[in-house]
């Protein structure tokens, strides 16, 4: 009989006779089994192997469904040609992993991203998400690539009446965070876009990624300025106007209608409108939208996300296009799956159209403007005249600004991280060169802290630079 090397073990949890099959297919990739090999009968093989003739029976079906055996009438099982995979070149070595940055755990998380979890509805989300399952199975189903239209309804009825946006639900596409919905869009346009800097270093490597060269086009007391835009060959304008990333400043309505005046001087030029946190503003209300401005059928793309009003991990984002670009969205994207789950549209389209969302807006404004004025204050107190605070009208962070000769941004940051302090200097959000922004100012983003932590940060902070500035004299 033909010699086969199979070797089963009737105490493992794999049947024995997919025991049988990996083991003869393994033979046969190998070339243990050459091709045209006649497989001895079942019985035989059975006996041999101490198995029933049921177990080789299932392990040679398996092989024959796989093309490894062929079975020939009153012959049997033959070996089929199996090729050789061509042998593959050993890849390099993968470098070492950097390693982290040496420093004690964080005690104070000062990264923009964060959000107070503590503030998500989750009864009223839970409830209304419970109803959905129990009562609507349809939402199984496959839904709208732009969004199921309920959401879409709810989000055009919230954004007219709160922002001023003007469109129809048909305008809207909800996708699975703004970059991804980004990384759609700019297929979509014309040319080299520009992009704000300092800025939302994310932004640019989306468009670019998507196949967009990016012009960095420098920021003032203004926002982005519209002068230099003109200036460069672009042809799009990515803008955070109602809080600009990270600087803090709302570009005012003059610079807006210029901004406007800019793409409505070539065809074919378009804004993209981030809108990322224009709910939280405190002391005054918000402008009126880019989008509001120019109307439903101006040059303004308008991109919006829950990731801050209710939660980063609620990935539910969403833009505004206008009709001149639905045209082709709808060819190049029509067969497209939507990317969040219908039961999370349908829960927020309640959320929203129940007048919950509102109210959970009103409650986390109230406690984010307590945290910011307790922040404002530590650090007022902490600090004194030798700093000042920027930014503080809107949005989840704010600017300090440090007065005096001061060590380097990066030494200011590695001096916070070493007290248990994470957060960033303005400069590292500069794409262009860290000369455009004024150094020794921190970007302290306050969304995840906790109010009663503020004295202690302020505190904690105020020492690490002293120590980073006694260093450096010392240098």
């Amino acid at each position: 009989m033909l010699h086969l090397t199979a070797a089963l073990d009737p105490a493992s949890r794999v049947p024995l006779y997919q025991q049988l099959y990996r083991s003869l297919a393994g033979e046969i990739r190998s070339g243990a089994l050459p091709a045209g090999t006649r497989m001895p009968g079942k019985r035989s093989l059975a006996e041999a192997l101490g198995v029933s003739v049921n177990t080789v029976d299932g392990a040679y079906q398996m092989l024959a469904a796989e093309g490894y055996l062929a079975s020939r009438a009153r012959s049997g099982f033959y070996v089929q040609e199996y090729p050789a995979l061509p042998g593959r070149p050993e890849p390099p070595a993968a470098p070492a992993p950097a390693a982290a940055p040496a420093g004690p755990p964080v005690r104070f998380d000062l990264s923009t991203g964060g959000v107070d979890t503590r503030l998500f509805p989750f009864r009223t989300w839970a409830r209304l998400q419970k109803e959905l399952l129990y009562t609507s199975p349809q939402l199984l189903a496959r839904g709208d690539p732009r969004g199921d239209i309920q959401l879409r309804q709810a989000l055009a009825g919230y954004l007219e009446e709160y922002r001023g946006v003007r469109c129809t639900p048909g305008q809207i596409v909800v996708g699975a965070g703004i970059e991804y919905l980004l990384s759609l869009l700019a297929p979509l346009l014309p040319g080299p876009a520009a992009v704000e800097d300092p800025g939302y270093p994310r932004a640019r490597q989306v468009l670019e990624n998507s196949g967009r060269p990016c012009r960095l086009i420098p920021v003032d007391e203004g926002g982005l300025s519209v002068a230099d835009l003109a200036a460069s060959d672009a042809a799009v304008c990515y803008v955070t106007p109602s809080h600009q990333f990270p600087t803090g400043v709302t570009m005012p309505a003059p610079r807006r209608a210029e901004l406007l005046g800019w793409a409505a001087a070539a065809p074919g030029r378009y804004i993209i409108e981030d809108d990322y946190d224009s709910e939280f503003r405190f002391d005054t209300r918000p402008l009126p939208s880019l989008q509001g401005m120019a109307g439903g059928d101006g040059p303004v793309i308008y991109l919006s996300t829950v990731a801050r009003s209710l939660a980063p991990g609620i990935r539910i984002a969403y833009m505004v296009l206008p009709r001149s670009l639905l045209p082709a969205w709808q060819e190049r994207y029509s067969l497209y799956s939507a990317t969040v789950g219908r039961f999370e549209q349908q829960t927020l389209a309640r959320f929203i159209q129940e007048g919950y969302f509102t109210r959970h807006l009103a409650r986390s404004r109230m406690t984010y403007k307590a945290r910011r004025n307790a922040l404002a204050g530590a650090l007022t107190e902490a600090f004194g005249p030798k700093a000042r605070l920027s930014g503080l009208h809107t949005g989840l962070h704010l600017l300090l600004h440090l007065a005096g000769p001061v060590p380097s941004d990066q030494a200011l940051v590695r001096a916070a991280r070493q007290a248990g302090i994470r957060l960033a200097a303005l400069s590292g959000y500069s794409m262009a060169s860290p000369v455009r922004c004024p150094s020794g100012t921190l970007v302290l983003g306050y969304g995840a802290l906790e109010d009663s932590l503020c004295p202690e940060l302020a505190s904690t902070l105020k020492k690490a630079i002293s120590a980073a500035c006694a260093s450096s004299s010392r240098v």
